[in-house]
């Protein structure tokens, strides 16, 4: 009996193109992936990354939040690299991912309905990588076409776009060559009305570029939203019914009544405990009231309770009433310090109403910089921002974990924000890393890390550009009634309906990032974040954090190392480091060194102090420098012969001094001047034909006075 083969077809199969950015766009359906609610892949050049969403049926059973997940998994054969793990398979998501999910999460979650409950995945696997067409925008793009195309409840779609700024001229979706010169990467992600989502990095940009490339970025995604309503009129399924969240309206009217004025009395504080402990009792007042007739009432209290000062929050806001009191522009009370600690590198408090942060500078040697096995060009950082949220920031007995996705983000903020200023290798040979401990949280601790990290930065003496600070500015939204207010406490990010956040220098933006809890912004509401926050950095860096340190210390902790840098010529590099490493090896436990030598050439000395790195620099020149005639040099004695004495200028170069070039005096026996071990001063006087160096002790000596009675009459 023969096999019976039948060839599958595809017969749901679609394919729709585009032009972006001058490359092509491909989206297709119906061939990967089927058992997926939706899957599209999304081909950009030749970038390749396939995006899947799925839903449960049904919802999560006793949670009051729309459980969502995005994943972005970085395949290194996308690269053509295999991982350099132990197993030789990718373990978890490195940071890029991570940061990448988080930047595709951010844009769609708001476009859920907000009472939905099923479980929602969705998951971009990175198969291909053209570094030309960033597979993160195909990421973006693939997950709003899936998720607009599937049964999923969802009110997208939307688009998303990279704009750089090359030789002054916005750019969008920048080539790889063009990213390396661009002062701009800003990432823009909108429906057909609205800017759902920014996210940038910029070499200090004025606000009027930064906003033009928001705009034209808007305005360019349009044409993916088109594509993806064409997918969706032709091959778009019907959105699934869903339950809806469960929740007591009538029990939540009954106590918004009754409490309303209790609950304003106890909202109208700026002291997060006091306001904590007014609310409990608060609730207790509940209970008398309304447990007898609702017995259920204790599973709806968190949403009530949200519902409840959410109403009031937004009420004051719109009125023009913050819950501390202060006014729109008006920022906490600030309070800026550094060398708060005596031994580290370099250190900065910053303190903004109840949120502070203590950053700490740290310096090392360029081998230090870290390594990173990603699919991304960035193949290492020289710059590293770590940013840590303990329990006790929010008064909560909690344990010590690993660090989760929002530590991992709030670190990438600040170091963007940070990393246009930070002087160049050339000028600054060291490896840097800053972390920043939130040790009281009350709102924008991302924003207090980048100005206490700034502050470390210069209490360490790193000439870093320029100082940058960072400030949020928070919205409240009714209708078509709107205001935007600056520096936003934990309670205004809460019940607010966005936390934009700004970190730049007197010059312009060095970072943005944007979270939302509406379905978009206008173009105004944009425009007036970005002026309340100028105005209120520029008062943070003169008022507060240029009082505490002018300027960068002229001088590196006298805890840090000293560098040194030197470039050799390419072909000394094996003999400065000897067969097997002995030659450096040597030169490092002579001097106390450590010692970094890259394949252009470039040399990094780390000493304890000033006179080993001299050392350690006098005895690499010496290697990868041929002696001239006429050079000093202090060796030390090897061998001793009847005829002279060998001394090794450099580790593995030795030369003669014959014994008359010992002393200016006759010389009998060369153990009566030398002897193994010493050390002395030598000149070169010859260098033979075969490379021999003949040294003279004799010529670094003081010529003896002349004796008594000589001379000429």
């Amino acid at each position: 009996m023969s096999t019976i083969i039948t060839h599958r077809q595809f017969p749901h199969y679609h394919k729709y193109t585009m032009d972006l950015a001058g490359r092509p766009l491909t989206l297709e359906v119906g061939k990967l992936a089927e058992l997926a609610n939706a899957a599209v892949m999304v081909t950009y050049g030749e970038t390749s990354v396939l995006c899947c969403v799925t839903a449960a049926p049904r919802p999560r059973d006793g949670i009051d939040f729309f459980p969502l997940s995005v994943d972005f998994e970085e395949k290194l054969y996308a690269v053509g690299r295999i991982p350099g793990s132990f197993n030789r398979r990718e373990g978890r998501p490195g940071e890029k991912g991570i940061l990448t999910s988080r930047v595709i999460d951010r844009p769609i979650r708001p476009l859920f309905p907000h009472d939905f409950r099923n479980d929602v995945s969705v998951m971009c696997t990175v198969m291909s990588v053209d570094h030309d067409c960033s597979p993160e925008i195909c990421g973006l793009i693939g997950t709003s076409a899936a998720l607009a195309i599937s049964d999923i409840p969802w009110n997208g779609p939307v688009g998303a776009l990279k704009v750089g700024l090359v030789d002054g001229k916005l750019v969008f979706n920048p080539t790889s060559e063009q990213r390396k010169v661009s002062d701009l990467d800003v990432t823009v992600v909108s429906t057909g009305k609205k800017v759902v989502m920014i996210e940038a990095g910029a070499n200090q940009v004025p606000n009027d570029v930064m906003f033009e490339a928001i705009r034209m970025a808007h305005e360019e995604n349009q044409k993916q939203i088109a594509l993806i309503g064409q997918m969706v009129a032709e091959i778009g399924k019907p959105k699934f019914d869903y339950p809806h969240a469960d929740f007591d309206e009538e029990l939540f009217e009954k106590i918004v009544d009754a409490t309303m004025d209790q609950a304003k009395a106890a909202m109208d504080t700026d002291d997060k405990n006091v306001r904590e402990a007014r609310w409990n009792q608060l609730i207790e007042k509940w209970h008398e009231l309304f447990l007898e007739d609702y017995p259920e009432m204790d599973k709806y209290l968190d949403e009530i309770t949200y519902k409840f000062q959410k109403k009031i929050v937004k009420a004051w806001l719109l009125e023009g009433h913050r819950v501390d009191g202060r006014a729109k522009n008006e920022i906490r009370p600030l309070s800026a310090e550094v060398g708060v600690l005596p031994k580290v590198h370099g250190s900065g408090l910053f303190t903004r109403g109840q949120t502070q942060v203590l950053s700490v500078c740290t310096l090392n040697t360029l081998s230090a910089a870290q390594k990173l096995d990603t699919i991304w060009e960035e193949e290492e950082k020289r710059y590293m921002h770590h940013y840590n949220f303990p329990s006790y920031s929010v008064g909560e007995a909690r344990a010590a974990r690993s660090v989760n996705r929002r530590e991992k983000g709030h670190g990438a903020l600040a170091e963007r924000a940070l990393e246009p200023v930070i002087p160049s290798q050339e000028d600054f040979p060291y490896a840097i890393r800053v972390v920043s401990e939130v040790l009281s949280s009350n709102g924008s601790t991302s924003q207090g890390s980048i100005c206490g990290s700034t502050l470390a930065l210069m209490d360490a003496g790193v000439p870093i550009k320029a100082p940058v600070a960072g400030i949020s500015c928070g919205l409240v939204t009714e209708g078509e009634r709107w205001m935007t207010f600056v520096d936003i406490q934990g309670i205004e990010d809460f019940f607010g309906d966005m936390d934009f956040k700004v970190a730049g220098t007197h010059k312009g933006i060095t970072a943005i990032q944007m979270d939302l809890k509406i379905d978009g912004l206008t173009g105004p509401i944009i425009k007036s974040a970005l002026e309340l926050t100028h105005t209120a950095r520029d008062y943070i860096l003169d008022e507060v954090m240029l009082k505490a340190i002018e300027a960068p210390r002229p001088e590196l902790s006298k805890y840090a190392p000293k560098m040194i840098r030197t470039i050799i010529d390419e072909d000394k590099i094996r003999e400065v480091i000897g067969p097997g490493g002995k030659v450096i090896q040597r030169i490092v436990a002579e001097t106390g060194c450590k010692i970094d030598i890259e394949d252009d050439g470039s040399v990094f000395i780390a000493a304890a102090d000033a006179d080993a790195g001299a050392r350690a620099l006098a005895m690499i020149e010496a290697i990868a420098k041929d002696p001239e005639i006429g050079s000093v040099f202090t060796g030390r004695v090897t061998r001793i012969m009847n005829f002279g004495a060998f001394v090794e200028i450099a580790p593995g170069k030795e030369g003669l001094v014959h014994i008359s070039k010992l002393d200016h005096k006759r010389v009998e026996k060369v153990e009566d001047v030398v002897s193994v071990g010493d050390e002395i001063k030598v000149k070169v006087i010859e260098i033979d034909e075969k490379g021999r160096i003949n040294l003279s002790r004799k010529d670094c000596l003081p010529k003896p006075a002349p004796a008594q009675g000589s001379g000429t009459k």
